[in-house]
């Protein structure tokens, strides 16, 4: 069967990701605290952090895979609002002055800028546990007991010291430090790539096609998918827009962190990242159409601008 030429895998993408981003945003509006109930200023620096912005890459994954699958979207509206809840998260930590010492986000002041220090490390430890709370009891997943557990250990597997949490260790360790290309991919596949694989796995594990051969598949899929999407972010960093970024260019060179442009150069990282996404579009050979939208957002992880 011919491959899906790269128009077609454009538009499929391009026409479920306002699709996507309009569900997550509804499931988030609905877990999320009001923002006038006690208390108050802490609920309100949760939203702040968390809606009406991001492109929402770890949440179209989670639908994206899940439809490719056979599930219907309302049983994933819990795994991606969960996702997505970590991610913001880890944003607002990574953005303290403690971590990157970030001014904008998103376009906006980061959270610990809008409101204060302490209250954006409380907002970011309270949507992480509820991140739990959503996939522990989320009712339209329709998900046994065992499903459940198994998409929290997922998660919890991800976002701790052997995922997202220990890929920040090592970043604010690499500090100044010249590191080799195994140890930066090492670095990245922790930091960025764990939550971008576990999206990939939590849409995938609700289902009943999704057997194990076909679990491992998919799992190589969000492997090479978040290390290519880090590739380009250090790409951006280099020649992108702040506006169109929505944060500060440039801001790992001045603080000295390692990355793939500044280890090989600008088209030895390009051409890595191309490499990336014709592996991930190689994990998905066997899957049909569906699966479209996941091919498209692997050609458009690098050459988005933001």
């Amino acid at each position: 069967m011919p491959s899906p030429s790269t128009s077609k895998l454009t538009e499929a993408f391009s026409q479920a990701l306002p699709r996507y981003q309009a569900r997550v945003e509804k499931a988030l509006d609905r877990w999320l605290p009001d923002a006038h109930r006690p208390p108050a200023r802490l609920h309100e620096a949760m939203r702040y952090a968390t809606l009406q912005g991001g492109k929402r890459i770890r949440p179209l994954l989670v639908y994206a895979t899940g439809e490719a699958l056979g599930l219907q979207p309302a049983r994933l509206d819990g795994p991606a609002a969960a996702v997505e809840l970590i991610h913001a998260y880890s944003l607002v930590h990574d953005d303290l002055p403690a971590m990157d010492d970030d001014a904008l986000r998103r376009g906006r002041p980061t959270c610990h800028r809008a409101y204060d220090e302490a209250t954006a490390i409380l907002a970011g430890d309270a949507l992480q546990t509820l991140a739990f709370r959503v996939l522990a009891g989320d009712a339209a997943m329709e998900a046994a007991p065992e499903t459940r557990l198994r998409m929290i250990a997922t998660l919890t597997e991800a976002a701790g010291s052997r995922g997202m949490v220990g890929g920040q260790a090592m970043d604010l360790a690499a500090v100044g430090r010249a590191l080799s290309e195994p140890e930066l991919e090492a670095m990245h596949i922790h930091k960025t790539g764990a939550l971008i694989r576990a999206s990939v796995l939590l849409g995938a594990l609700g289902a009943t096609e999704a057997e194990e051969r076909r679990l491992e598949r998919l799992d190589h899929y969000g492997k090479c998918l978040g290390l290519a999407f880090q590739v380009q972010d250090d790409i951006l960093d280099v020649e992108g827009d702040t506006e169109a970024l929505g944060k500060q260019c440039g801001a790992d060179a001045r603080l000295n962190k390692p990355t793939y442009p500044a280890l090989m150069g600008l088209e030895p990282a390009r051409a890595l990242a191309r490499e990336l996404v014709d592996d991930a579009l190689e994990s998905l050979a066997g899957l049909d159409s569906r699966a479209d939208v996941l091919r498209g957002l692997a050609r458009y992880v690098i050459s988005r601008d933001s």
